[in-house]
């Protein structure tokens, strides 16, 4: 675990969605490494919450091959990003979270 940062990576040939658990000041570094890295185009922070229980402690970083992603390419392309609650993408992590435990996933 990289600074003791835990998470989820989805990933699809039109985007990635991704999962920082940790202290504030941990995410806070990672998130602003991957805001200046420039592999990384239209980083944008969609939930920043204060958790009491991650959902992926046991991995450093859980990688999600977009099975869980509900989102169509049309709806990401008219910014369904930007539309939805906070609390929708929540729940497609805390399911991912549920299903790894027992699917074959990579982490």
């Amino acid at each position: 675990m990289r600074d003791g940062i835990s998470g989820a990576l989805v990933c699809r040939h039109d985007i990635y969605v991704q999962l920082l658990e940790g202290t504030l000041e941990a995410v806070h570094a990672a998130y602003m490494r991957i805001s200046r890295d420039d592999r990384h185009v239209g980083v944008k922070k969609l939930v920043s919450r204060p958790i009491t229980e991650r959902f992926f402690g046991e991995w450093a970083m859980l990688h999600d091959p977009a099975i869980s992603l509900i989102w169509n390419q049309q709806q990401i392309k008219d910014g369904i990003l930007d539309l939805i609650p906070q609390t929708e993408i929540i729940d497609m992590f805390q399911s991912i979270s549920s299903r790894s435990r027992f699917e074959n996933f990579d982490h």
